[in-house]
């Protein structure tokens, strides 16, 4: 049989200050708690035999007597009632509960109406209303709704015991967030007790059997034991040792442990200890210390491993958040790395980086024993061994990746594994000039040029890397070039005579009678530097590393269009675009233009194209000839004009006389002898 015991089992920090301080207060002084101050029978059966008795209220103190707030809190009318009646008391509130306490109290200053989630028979629950004027209380989802059916259009704020479940306030919150209107929310759940849950279903999925220890009256230790029913086949809640029979577990392989946050180190090693002689060869993990001539006050030293900002420790990630993740370190603080302190990348997401299970070598920052927490960073280990990598790069002239986080003066700053490195505007592979701030937020490749650790100063080149992937492209291209293949290119300068294009490592040019079949005085007509085009080409010359592209596409050649569509004896309309001494020329398809020599151009004898025809006009056309290796076209409105006034001769020639002489404007005799008048 393998026992696993959780990480987290034993006191938490709430727990353990609130006990220590019971200790510390009882030596040379009358200690009185208000209350068990923990959920623990055990616990508080040997602060009695110390001298620390318990009072139900405060009416039951006197003067002489130091009273000591439990863990759980008090309502603010108990601290009213010790002040006045002028009693000393020591406030072994948790952090966490107090933190609620503000919360609600400021909140219903502001008229908002409180909703608390949890059990309202709990010491905390009922210490937590005691700050607010106007509260509901709702224990699962039945109530939550029907409370949420009066209160939806009302100001709310929502906060919860800080043991409650998780599943329970996750479902709670997409229900509140879907029906109200005005409502303030606080995830007021302790982080170690999210740590201490998510173990405990971890190691219900993974063993045969749980074992859950823990008062009966602790919320927390319930929660626990009905999170392990919903993954393990068989569960026992005992309080202690005298509760176990390590019989039932005899045919389990794996058996986990998992303990409430109010149960003492020493309960933990008894039922270990009992599961150990019942079951030989059993292998308990973590082993327990012998208990006999340890003191209590050693015993609860032991319930709390340490840690100091500056560590390096490796943990496990237990879940996440938009703006953390949370680390169990094998200790008794609820390690979180703030997504600052996660990456140093500005888009990174906390999912992008970690996954839940996944182990993580992080650096301690700050350790707070008060409420429990370490402040954890892997930025800054991920520094450390980032310089190591910096530094091996230079020799090794391998490409690095990074993210740009500033432009000041003369540069970019990029983050390379955490190491901060300088790039010159020289070495951005932006033209001089050009704004860098565009760069900002994205990530670049580099090359490491210079460093120099004891000035902290690494100096680097993105122009480097691009230069090196322009060889390598270019040398492809040109392994593989050939007439007629198409690339997409980009523009990158032009000139009078044409426009350079990169296809990839490599510049061609395409000339200004190779951007458009129309007529073009500039290539700025056609494109801009940026565009991207798709070039083909035309020729080649490798030894002097030339290639002449082309922009036009052969198939939209304007004289194909015209063979294509046009033929000698088609009479057409053109438009007239250019006049010369010996004629005319017009437009017969955008590309093709066709002449109309002078003596084509009327049926009668002209000085100049210019006495008849204008640029821009539209004109009655018929084509006469083609010249189809010199791609000419000749036409004629001469041969029109000349066949209209034949096809009229023809029918004037057909035409009675008497219809003659009236189409030339004679009127025949009129009839006096009928008209006159008798």
């Amino acid at each position: 049989m393998e026992i696993k015991v959780a990480k987290t089992a034993g006191f938490c920090i709430g727990v353990d200050r609130a006990v220590k301080m019971a200790v510390e207060a009882s030596a040379g002084r009358k200690v009185k708690t208000l209350g068990p101050i923990i959920h623990n029978s055990h616990v508080t059966g040997r602060l009695e035999e110390k001298g620390i008795g318990q009072i139900k209220s405060v009416d039951e103190a006197d003067c002489e007597t130091t009273v000591i707030i439990c863990s759980h809190g008090a309502s603010r009318e108990t601290y009213d009632n010790l002040e006045k009646k002028g009693i000393s008391y020591i406030d072994a509130t948790c952090t966490c509960v107090k933190r609620i306490h503000k919360i609600v109290a400021e909140e219903s200053k502001k008229g908002r109406l409180v909703l608390i989630i949890g059990d309202r028979n709990h010491t905390e629950i009922k210490a937590i209303s005691g700050w607010c004027d106007n509260f509901l209380i709702a224990e699962n989802m039945k109530e939550l709704e029907e409370s949420l059916a009066e209160i939806r259009d009302k100001p709310i704020t929502v906060v919860s015991q800080t043991t409650l479940d998780v599943e329970l306030w996750e479902e709670s919150v997409n229900l509140i967030k879907k029906l109200c209107t005005n409502a303030e929310i606080f995830d007021t759940i302790c982080r170690a007790t999210v740590l201490r849950q998510n173990e405990a279903v971890r190691l219900a999925k993974e063993c045969d059997a749980m074992i859950v220890i823990g008062d009966k009256k602790s919320a927390n230790t319930r929660r626990l034991y009905s999170l392990c029913e919903r993954y393990s086949p068989f569960v026992k809640h005992i309080e202690s040792a005298n509760e176990l029979n390590a019989k039932e577990f005899k045919y389990f392989s794996k058996v986990g442990i998992t303990t409430g946050a109010s149960t003492p180190t020493w309960i933990i090693e008894e039922v270990c200890n009992k599961m150990s002689d019942e079951v030989k060869n059993t292998e308990i993990a973590p082993g327990g210390a012998e208990t006999g001539a340890e003191s209590f006050e050693e015993l609860l030293e032991q319930s709390l491993k340490t840690l100091t900002a500056g560590d390096k420790v490796t943990g496990t990630v237990t879940g996440m958040s938009n703006t953390e993740v949370y680390v169990d370190l094998g200790t008794k603080h609820a390690g979180y790395i703030p997504l600052s302190e996660l990456s140093d990348s500005p888009s990174a997401k906390p999912e992008d980086i970690v996954k839940v299970g996944d182990e993580v070598e992080v650096y301690v920052l700050r350790v707070n024993d008060v409420d429990g927490t370490a402040m954890l960073s892997k930025k800054r280990l991920d520094t450390v061994k980032g310089w190591e990598e910096v530094e091996a790069a230079v020799e090794s002239k391998e490409t690095l990746e990074g993210v740009v986080v500033e432009e000041n003066k003369g540069g970019i700053v990029v983050s390379v594994k955490g190491v901060r490195v300088f790039v010159p505007s020289s070495q951005t592979g932006i033209a001089k000039g050009s704004p860098l701030s565009p760069l900002v937020k994205t990530k670049v490749k580099l090359k490491i040029t210079e460093v120099n650790r004891a000035r902290r100063r690494v100096v680097g080149s993105i122009r480097q890397v691009m230069n090196e992937q322009r060889r390598e492209q270019a040398a492809k291209v040109w392994s593989e070039i050939e007439v007629g293949k198409h690339y997409t290119g980009t523009v990158k300068s032009l000139t009078s005579y044409g426009a350079f294009v990169d296809i990839g490592g490599v510049d061609g040019m395409v000339h200004v009678s190779e951007l458009s079949w129309q007529r073009v005085r500039h290539p700025g007509e056609v494109v801009k530097v940026g565009d991207k085009v798709d070039v083909h080409v035309i020729s080649f010359d490798p030894e002097k590393k030339k290639i002449s592209l082309g922009l036009r596409n052969p198939e939209d050649a304007p004289w194909k269009k015209f063979m294509d569509g046009y033929k000698v004896g088609d009479v057409i309309k053109a438009k007239v675009v250019k006049l010369m001494p010996f004629g005319a020329f017009a437009e017969i398809i955008p590309g093709v233009d066709g002449l109309i020599h002078i003596s084509q151009i009327a049926d009668h004898r002209i000085a100049k194209p210019g006495d008849v025809l204008s640029e821009g006009q539209i004109v009655d056309c018929i084509i006469t000839e083609v010249d189809a290796e010199k791609q000419k076209v000749w036409l004629s409105i001469r041969q029109l004009l000349e066949a209209a006034a034949h096809k009229e001769a023809e029918e004037r020639a057909s035409m009675p006389d008497e219809i003659v002489a009236v189409s030339e404007g004679d009127k025949p005799e009129e009839n006096t002898e009928n008209n006159t008048e008798e």
